[in-house]
């Protein structure tokens, strides 16, 4: 199946192709196109094109056809999970719960396009400015660059291209290689949607060819960019005046308390370990556990996570599948046998069946071994033993990076303790960091990234101010 760019309403074939593998099988599933300067640069210009009349859309309309966008979805949601399915290689029930996620996104940015709006400033409270009326306004910046993950392929790009095209922007989205599919399924959506030609343009190719030039690109005038800490520092450095939203790594961790529900934390803790076999920006990573209930949370959690089941995504008795590639795979097993080798003891897991990697369990992890303080994106988990919340609290802040964490305690005291001093984006308490609704602010600090998601906060970040003042 050889699929062709999306560029100005129209399908454009490529001069170039590369095959695409499916994750679980290995099979060839697509040929991609692969986009030269010149692909990129005529992508480019026809989204510049098209940015008066975005601009120019009343909020209703653009409105209308994000809710149409989500309808189409809802139609066609079983073609979209098995997309997902099978490129991602993510679990078919995992997938479906993304496809509904995906809608979801598309109608929180049909509601918010009808709520932006900016506010009157009372110029009278400083001497000289009497008998003037001032309000602001917020306008769209104009051409958006997205640059996506292969982690959520619908979701995630849904949190770049709603938001934008709900503030009248129009959009470059060059999604993650090993998920093109999703990106051509949305613009196949978008174009019966009736997103006008050149609001939304898929252009398929290297990240040193069709992210450099949309970074570079004076014509562009944000990016948002999920994907590694490396790849998106070298963005900010390099974006120059650009608006730049980044959600980059993290290594996330929740906290276990001596009065925590250890059923509930157990049972949540499993799902946010191995959910896609790990490759969750949330995912927990790490996991303190207060003395009192170490060997009974440890022994509870190995239980459950022993009852999950790995096959083919496309199999409705799968849990978790295969990594996306079989050099993650492989680079994820290395991590924990370096671990091993520092001293950690796997309780479960540890090794590949096949293509797929075992949920892994790990104990007794120092906190300078890759699985402690570099992010995995794998299905492994460890588990460490603490005295108090407090030094847990320590543990998770030891980290060059701060997503999301989560506290499991039933004092309010130490809760609101944790709260504050936890140094991360989000602070889940009685759940974990891998809690996410699509419209929370979510985003993190340190080389977890800048700006902030969630359709409202994401339209913050792609428009920008104006005021007006008048002389009565």
């Amino acid at each position: 199946m050889k699929k062709s760019f999306f560029i100005g309403g129209e399908w454009v074939e490529g001069t170039a192709h590369a095959p695409l593998y499916a994750p679980y099988s290995g099979e060839v599933i697509a040929e991609i196109p692969l986009a030269d300067a010149e692909t990129v640069n005529t992508a480019i210009a026809k989204a510049e094109a098209a940015r008066i009349e975005m601009r120019q859309m009343p909020a209703h309309q653009r409105g209308a056809i994000l809710n149409k966008i989500a309808d189409i979805i809802a139609r066609r949601s079983e073609e979209a999970a098995k997309i997902i399915a099978l490129e991602a290689g993510k679990p078919i029930k995992t997938a479906r719960g993304e496809v509904a996620r995906t809608i979801q996104t598309y109608r929180f940015a049909a509601e918010e396009a009808k709520r932006i709006h900016g506010e009157v400033i009372p110029l009278d409270a400083a001497p000289g400015g009497e008998g003037r009326l001032a309000y602001t306004v917020r306008e769209p910046l104009g051409v958006i660059g997205a640059i996506t993950p292969f982690n959520f392929p619908m979701n995630l790009v849904a949190h770049k291209v709603g938001p934008a095209l709900a503030a009248g922007n129009t959009v470059v989205l060059k999604p993650a290689s090993q998920t093109p599919l999703s990106s051509f399924f949305l613009a196949e959506v978008a174009e019966e949607a009736g997103v006008p030609a050149g609001a939304l343009n898929v252009v398929t190719g290297g990240g040193a060819t069709v992210g450099d030039q949309l970074v570079l690109d004076p014509r562009v005038k944000a990016i948002t960019f999920t994907g590694s800490p490396a790849v998106g520092i070298g963005i900010r450095n390099r974006a120059g005046l650009k608006r730049v939203t980044l959600e980059l790594g993290s290594n996330s961790a929740v906290i276990i308390d001596r009065d925590a529900n250890l059923e509930e934390a157990v049972a949540r803790s499993v799902f946010g370990a191995f959910a896609y076999s790990g490759q969750v920006c949330i995912s927990v990573q790490r996991i303190y556990v207060v003395d009192e209930v170490y060997e009974a949370f440890v022994d509870a959690l190995v239980t459950e996570a022993a009852k999950l089941r790995g096959g083919d995504p496309l199999s409705e008795d799968a849990d978790y599948s295969a990594m996306i590639t079989p050099k993650e795979t492989e680079r994820t097993l290395n991590w924990i046998h370096e671990a091993q080798e520092h001293g950690a003891e796997v309780l479960l897991g540890g090794q590949a069946d096949g293509r797929v990697l075992q949920p892994t369990i790990l104990t007794g992890v120092p906190a300078h071994a890759k699985v402690s303080c570099q992010e995995v994106f794998g299905p492994v988990v460890l588990v460490n033993r603490v005295s108090s919340v407090e030094e847990a609290i320590g543990y998770v802040n030891d980290s060059k990076f701060g997503l999301q964490a989560g506290v499991y305690t039933n004092n309010l005291s130490l809760a609101l303790k944790a709260a504050e001093e936890l140094h991360v984006g989000g602070v889940m308490i009685n759940d974990i960091p891998t809690f996410r609704v699509d419209q929370m602010p979510y985003g993190g600090v340190k080389e977890s990234g800048m700006g902030r998601e969630g359709v409202k906060y994401a339209i913050e970040e792609l428009t920008e101010m104006k005021l007006i003042v008048i002389k009565k």
